[in-house]
């Protein structure tokens, strides 16, 4: 591995890429048919030394300025909200966001459409979980949701049927929902109204280590706390 060190201070996506694949080269790690991911297909990272796969693709340098506990937790849900939210959804300032499923996922979602100046309405039926979602910047908080809002964009942070129809349902024309968490098998959608209404149904898997860097800069510039996300910390006996 070239261009790194002992000591430098790092991270990586979830994915670890090829780096070598024509999705790769596109600059589409995030869908790397060769793709390693720590905890799923090798040991994961709750270990005092991890090895990762492609090194030179996967590596993000972390500013100084970070701490690592911040850094861990940007791990699969801060970086995978972020790019769902900025990069896919493409979330505008003005719009209408509904975040379905306020765990870690669904809360660093609330925090960056909030901080991109939408109005973000937070789904959960855990009160705790809603009442997180407010002081992350959720303008409005529901257990469920029936019928349109007039939503811009929906996510589902979380993976689930009724979520899904919940979140389609809520979408103004030409609305955008983006499919976050894993959905089990046999999920069916109304693609009539898909059709219809000219809604768009987008995929968010992760985030590549090239896009990094801007998330990083927003953080060093104030507009987003992902320390604020960490509710208690661990020593690594206990994982």
């Amino acid at each position: 591995v070239s261009g790194w060190q002992v000591g430098d201070r790092v991270t990586t996506p979830f994915i670890c890429a090829c780096g070598s694949c024509p999705e790769c080269l596109a600059g589409n790690q995030q869908v790397c048919p060769n793709q390693l991911q720590p905890g799923f297909n090798y040991w994961g990272s709750f270990a005092e030394y991890v090895a990762i796969p492609f090194a030179q693709v996967n590596l993000v340098r972390l500013p100084d300025e970070l701490d690592f506990g911040t850094a861990a937790g940007l791990g699969c849900r801060f970086a995978t909200s972020y790019r769902a939210v900025r990069q896919v959804a493409k979330v505008e300032a003005g719009e209408t966001v509904v975040v379905y499923g306020c765990g870690g996922v669904g809360l660093s979602a609330v925090m960056i459409a909030a901080a991109a100046g939408a109005r973000v309405i937070a789904v959960d039926t855990n009160p705790a979980a809603l009442e997180l979602a407010v002081s992350y910047g959720a303008a409005e908080t529901l257990s469920a949701t029936d019928g349109n809002l007039g939503a811009h964009v929906t996510f589902d942070a979380l993976g689930s049927n009724d979520l899904v129809q919940q979140a389609l349902r809520a979408l103004r024309p030409h609305g955008r929902h983006v499919q976050i968490g894993l959905l089990p098998d046999g999920v069916q959608l109304d693609v009539s109204r898909l059709i219809g209404q000219e809604l768009q149904w987008l995929g968010s898997h992760g985030m590549p280590a090239h896009a990094y860097p801007e998330m990083l800069a927003q953080v060093a510039q104030g507009n987003l706390n992902p320390a604020a996300l960490i509710t208690r910390t661990i020593t690594l006996a206990e994982t």
